[in-house]
């Protein structure tokens, strides 16, 4: 017996892969399908079985492409419809990998559709149990993305409750409990950044099986959500009814593209440019109006977050060699219209003369010595109403509130879509996240449409901090 945990830092999703005896299987793959094959081949392995533990929402998974280049059979569980040819299981029915068996337990609340699956050993001895986003360590599923439910998220925490103490909890202690994601992932409130546990110690810690009664479960569980990222539904809607093969995505997504044609293309298409490099890189040079949303933060996620029209034109700025993983990651969360890229970067951009904008970007030093000055001479001549400088704090709601500038407006980058347009063009603004990846984005996205005089604090909020300016906890008016 083997089981391989797969896990994808960017979008904090752990992927499984289970053999035994000639014969495996694939729980929740992500869109790319070579690495599953490859090993499949490898270890002389036939690719049986591919198990959804319910329709994603924060990723593409390769079920459909691995099905259709394996013709393994895909598996959800009860209450589950698909447009693609698929088998919906019943509760408690079992199916055999090699000398393994995989049982299947309905656990709605998540969704309706979210199943556990339980691995049996050779022996029949239960072993593990991949949960999906019913249970994480720590935590459990929120209960408000469900896809065309005429349930509450209230009525769906009830049956959550049910489902973990009646369908989980019984099982044995030493039960391993591996879900599809952990710490990161916005499926969840306060994921661990473990990725296993017993489920003896999750019986013990996580707060989900401590709820004296449903009801205190269901308020728990449903104060505090955050408004789920607006590509959600879109990429559940895609587990649901398919889209597109990744080798096709791929190919037309590699297209590299001299200055000349890659301008004309964006015209032509109406192509956003996402420049996915160094933040430093792209403050210090860019193609104008271009976005930022660098590839080595947690890209996918962002893209998912901010770009909200998955079918939109995209042409890349990417480092070199770089192209491929960028459609690859693009791809993962939906956005399959990649067109091309920049071939040779922004050097050939400007050696083919054309032009390329900057963004100021000040030390926490310089940006503390303006808001100090600001702030003294604001309260010095308060009876002239003059007012302190503009400081957006993008960072999330949570991180604000636990410490931030006193003159500082909490606008979290998750949202600019909605807070855009009420900012005023003519004010400038200083911008600063957590560490400088955000602030980067967020300026990006505000120069693009017309502000022009903003300023990027480098290093964020742990820069600010280190100087020692006055900082402070945001306090609710219901809580005084």
């Amino acid at each position: 017996m083997k089981i391989e945990q797969i896990y994808t830092g960017c979008l904090a999703q752990g992927a499984y892969y289970i053999s035994s005896e000639g014969e495996a299987a694939i729980i929740d793959p992500l869109r790319e399908t070579a690495p599953y094959i490859t090993t499949a081949e490898k270890e002389n392995l036939k690719i049986k079985y591919i198990f959804e533990t319910h329709f994603h929402a924060d990723f593409v998974s390769g079920h459909v492409d691995l099905a259709s280049k394996t013709g393994a059979t895909i598996v959800f569980g009860p209450h589950a419809e698909t447009t693609y040819k698929s088998h919906i299981a019943t509760d408690g029915e079992e199916f055999k990998v090699g000398k393994l068996t995989i049982k299947v337990i309905h656990t709605p609340g998540h969704t309706l559709e979210s199943t556990t699956f339980l691995l049996k050993d050779e022996n029949g001895k239960d072993h593990c149990i991949f949960t999906g986003d019913t249970l994480f360590i720590g935590d459990v599923g929120r209960p408000d993305l469900a896809i065309k439910s005429n349930l509450t998220q209230e009525d769906l925490a009830a049956m959550l409750y049910d489902s973990l103490h009646n369908k989980i909890k019984p099982l044995a202690d030493d039960v391993i409990v591996y879900p599809a994601h952990g710490a990161g992932s916005a499926c969840g409130k306060n994921m661990s950044k473990e990725t296993f546990d017993s489920l003896g110690n999750q019986k013990k810690t996580n707060y989900a099986f401590q709820a004296v009664s449903k009801e205190a479960f269901i308020k728990e569980l449903t104060t505090g959500i955050l408004p789920a990222p607006q590509y959600f539904p879109k990429n559940a809607m895609l587990n649901k009814t398919g889209y597109d093969s990744f080798d096709d995505v791929l190919q037309r997504g590699t297209i590299a593209m001299q200055p000349d044609a890659f301008e004309a293309y964006a015209n032509e298409h109406h192509a956003l440019i996402l420049d996915v490099r160094k933040q430093g890189e792209f403050v210090a040079k860019h193609i104008p109006n271009s976005i930022f949303i660098g590839i080595d933060g947690q890209f996918a996620p962002w893209v998912g977050a901010l770009i909200t029209d998955l079918k939109q034109p995209i042409l890349l700025v990417a480092p070199e060699g770089r192209e491929e993983e960028t459609v690859l990651r693009l791809s993962r969360v939906g956005y399959d219209n990649c067109l091309g890229y920049l071939k040779g970067g922004i050097a050939a951009w400007e050696n083919s003369g054309k032009e390329t904008e900057s963004i100021l970007s000040i030390p926490a030093e310089e940006f503390v010595k303006a808001y100090k000055e600001s702030s003294e001479k604001s309260s010095f001549n308060f009876l002239r109403k003059r007012k302190t400088i503009n400081v957006l704090d993008v960072r999330k709601p949570g991180e604000y509130e636990a410490q931030n500038l006193e003159n500082a407006t909490s606008k979290p980058l998750d949202y600019i879509n909605e807070w855009t347009n009420y900012l005023d063009k003519g004010e400038k603004y200083f911008i600063h996240c957590a560490g400088g990846y955000r602030s980067v984005i967020a300026a990006s996205i505000l120069k693009a449409r017309g502000f022009k005089n903003l300023v990027d604090v480098a290093g964020g909020f742990s820069a600010i901090e280190k100087t020692g300016v006055k900082t402070t906890a945001f306090v609710c008016p219901s809580k005084k």
